[in-house]
């Protein structure tokens, strides 16, 4: 027989806790978490690549850097001069005939001839024109028909004079009749001298039929062709003639250069100018100091001065224009730098000198004189001594430099002008302004220590 068993279901306790059921694990969390990481991950490993390639190139550099500082930098020098070198003014001048005449027709008639053709030479003297002669030869002989006739009637007054001072002393004439016949000699007289005047007169006007030149020089462009009718009071005149040898050039100079010059020209010898063409650089001609000026202009403060060339070679013409070099003296054994090498700095002026053993230094030098493209150097170079002329914006004291010579710049004659100052303008020979910070490492030379650069002597204040 079975035995049914029977459960019995108790009543939940007040005290019993209640477990929640167990919630299901989604796969897709721990992907994003995974995924999280791998970036972080590639993240680092690019900023530590950054990072080592960053530092590579900068040790590239420094090397590079540390190379090219050892690297000769290369330069263009020129040596220092020791020579003979004139100091002069300039000035603007203007190339004038030394004489001008027009030629005019000082009698009214044809013009027959001419016997010069344009652009001649003629000598002093020289034969240029002819005007019709025959109505003043027919005048003169005219004069001399009359002349002849006055003076017959001249020998009879003075027989009768004579005849009636005779009578007179006998008394058959009155004194009054006698001296009547003596002042019809006297007017007879008058007579036979203004005729031998009036053939004076005639002879002078057939001279001038005959026209010659009153000067060596050239025949210009003809004003009057044969054929026409001339007259001494006519505006033009027939030809113009210029004398070129020598010839004259008129210039100017600042009325404060004056008490030098003028005291210059009284000691023997005088002053030398030269003339030199519009780029300033060839000597055309050399002549001398001939005068200045009693006045000075006013509005601009300058004085004329006229120099005299032989012009030989005829390289000067009437209203050329030249470049005018007044040389005051001859400096002898003077130190020449070209002006390209003139640094300046906020401690003066120096150059760039260059070694021996190929390294530059930072040498201060005072100026005394410029032309613009040659100095005189006063002190702090010698004679030989290597400049750098070009490249200097890359240097420093102590720099090693690949040298290459150049020839010494003579510009024009050589010379220095006395009017033009030191170069101090707005930029320096490298382009950098005038007392800019000189290159990294240079230490530019103080010229109260070093005797360094002051106003140029003979400068225009």
């Amino acid at each position: 027989m079975a035995t049914l068993e029977t459960q019995t279901t108790l009543p939940p306790s007040s005290t019993t806790r209640l477990e929640p059921p167990p919630q299901p694990v989604h796969k897709s969390g721990w992907k994003s978490v995974l995924y999280t990481a791998i970036v972080i991950v590639l993240l680092l490993l690019g900023w530590l690549l950054y990072k080592h390639n960053a530092a590579k190139k900068q040790q590239a550099a420094q090397a590079q850097a540390a190379r090219a500082s050892n690297r000769p930098i290369p330069v263009q020098t020129t040596p220092v001069q020791q020579r003979t070198v004139p100091i002069y003014l300039t000035g603007l001048g203007t190339v004038t005939a030394y004489n001008t005449v027009t030629v005019k027709s000082r009698v009214d008639g044809q013009l027959m001839s001419v016997n010069v053709r344009e652009g001649d030479e003629v000598r002093q003297g020289q034969l240029l024109a002819i005007i019709d002669p025959r109505p003043f030869q027919a005048q003169l002989d005219k004069d001399v028909g009359a002349l002849a006739k006055d003076k017959a009637q001249l020998v009879n007054a003075q027989a009768e004079a004579a005849r009636y001072k005779a009578l007179f002393d006998q008394g058959v004439f009155s004194k009054e009749q006698a001296d009547a016949q003596i002042a019809n000699a006297g007017n007879f007289t008058g007579t036979v001298a203004t005729d031998e005047a009036a053939i004076e007169a005639d002879k002078v006007q057939l001279v001038y039929t005959r026209i010659t030149s009153p000067i060596s020089g050239r025949v210009g462009l003809r004003q009057v062709d044969p054929g026409n009718i001339v007259h001494a009071a006519d505006a033009n005149g027939m030809l113009v003639i210029t004398q070129l040898k020598p010839i004259a050039v008129l210039f100017t100079l600042p009325e404060e250069q004056l008490p030098r010059v003028l005291a210059l020209m009284r000691q023997p010898g005088g002053l030398s100018v030269d003339a030199l063409d519009s780029s300033n650089t060839k000597r055309i001609a050399t002549g001398k100091l001939l005068t200045v000026d009693n006045q000075i202009d006013v509005t601009t403060g300058t004085a004329k001065l006229k120099a005299v060339f032989p012009n030989d070679d005829e390289s000067l013409f009437p209203n050329q224009f030249v470049n005018i070099q007044l040389v005051l003296e001859n400096r002898p054994n003077a130190l020449v730098a070209p002006a390209a090498a003139l640094q300046h700095g906020t401690n003066g002026d120096f150059m760039f000198v260059v070694q021996p053993d190929n390294t530059v230094k930072i040498q201060p030098v005072h100026v005394d004189l410029t032309e613009g493209a040659n100095l005189i150097i006063g002190s702090g170079l010698k004679n030989g001594d290597q400049v750098v002329v070009d490249g200097a914006e890359r240097l420093k004291d102590g720099a090693k430099v690949e040298a290459h010579a150049t020839q010494p710049n003579r510009r024009g004659n050589g010379g220095l002008n006395q009017l033009a100052p030191a170069p101090t303008g707005n930029q320096n020979s490298t382009g950098n302004p005038a007392g800019a910070t000189p290159a990294p490492g240079t230490t530019p030379p103080n010229p109260h220590q070093h005797g360094g650069h002051g106003k140029p002597a003979g400068t225009r204040q």
